[in-house]
């Protein structure tokens, strides 16, 4: 019975994550098109709101190419390798003080070693397509999110120092109360205001570690048509859209557990108050990827490595020397 439970409420989890994906697509394409001056898509339902339903319909009865030269297995494999990831992460995520399938004492750990599995299935995916544009956009995917991870880990450090726990419950009820000046209240217990350097890059790092703009490096359609899955199509290519939009959709909700406090506010259910703050976080990306251009991969690598890595090693020395004192 005990892993039936389990196994509904992961069930429950995934399809909670796939709505949010869809609702995610949506939101993207109409806020673009709010920040470029146009419409976005209107046709399908009242303006557009069913067009992210029509993509599913229309990427599950397309027609399934595959390359001739093709490492059979490893191109079969390359999509769920990238989405797995996804869906073993929608497990931990808490969005309530009560609504969540599993809090592991570990839960920062496990959430970083499933991320690393990410770039297997890219890299996976572009050595299997036998394409030149697909192996560089894999190639540049895997040392892309492996030199980001790094950062990713340790700019959260300052977080999980404050709060004396890895586990992601924990850490949002570290940030209840108030930061009081005087006696008076001044502001929320907000990691945000006692780590902004931590999520300044924290969120930097997650931009690139997900592939986001400025950081979409592998998918540079001016130089690899489409990067790594150049040659993907029909439900492969939707298996690694569903991954991409996942991973940035859990790293929004990392960054409102890490920073924002989480479920916590007044007056408003604790599910409602987690999601508003995961969706602004998500506009804040959107409104990123609608504002600046793509940097070159020898700049995204040269600021990962020189720049972000020693910031954050600083950021979690100082927090060290803080708490101590």
């Amino acid at each position: 019975m005990g892993i039936g439970w389990i196994a509904l409420k992961g069930v429950i989890a995934f399809a909670i994550g796939l709505g949010n994906v869809i609702i995610f697509l949506y939101a993207e394409r109409k806020i673009l098109a709010d920040l470029q001056v146009r419409m976005g898509p209107m046709r399908v339902g009242y303006h557009g709101i069913l067009q992210p339903i029509a993509d599913v319909i229309k990427l599950l009865t397309k027609e399934d190419i595959k390359p001739s030269a093709r490492d059979k297995w490893l191109f079969f494999l390359g999509p769920i390798i990238a989405v797995a990831p996804a869906v073993m992460l929608y497990l931990t995520i808490p969005i309530s003080q009560n609504l969540y399938v599993a809090d592991l004492d570990l839960g920062f750990f496990y959430l970083f070693g499933v991320m690393t599995v990410v770039p297997v299935g890219v890299l996976v995916a572009g050595w299997s397509s036998y394409n030149k544009y697909s192996l560089l956009g894999g190639l540049r995917a895997a040392a892309q999110q492996i030199s980001y991870e790094i950062p990713l880990l340790i700019s959260i450090l300052g977080v999980i120092m404050i709060a004396g726990s890895f586990s992601l419950v924990d850490i949002v009820n570290a940030q209840s109360g108030f930061i009081t000046i005087g006696g008076v209240a001044i502001l929320p217990r907000w990691f945000i205001f006692l780590q902004p350097f931590g999520f300044l890059f924290f969120f930097i790092a997650a931009l690139a570690d997900t592939q986001r703009v400025p950081f979409d490096i592998p998918e540079a359609e001016t130089e690899l048509v489409q990067g790594y899955f150049t040659e993907y199509s029909s439900m492969k290519f939707a298996l690694f859209f569903v991954g991409e939009y996942s991973d940035t959709l859990i790293v929004a909700a990392l960054t409102v557990i890490a920073f924002f406090g989480g479920w916590s506010g007044p007056y408003l259910p604790d599910v409602v108050w987690f999601f508003l703050k995961v969706y602004a976080v998500v506009y804040l990306i959107i409104w990123i990827r609608g504002t600046l251009p793509r940097i070159r991969i020898d700049q995204l690598m040269e600021f990962g490595w020189k720049v972000l890595l020693p910031l954050t090693l600083v950021n979690v020395m100082v927090t060290g020397f803080l708490l101590v004192r």
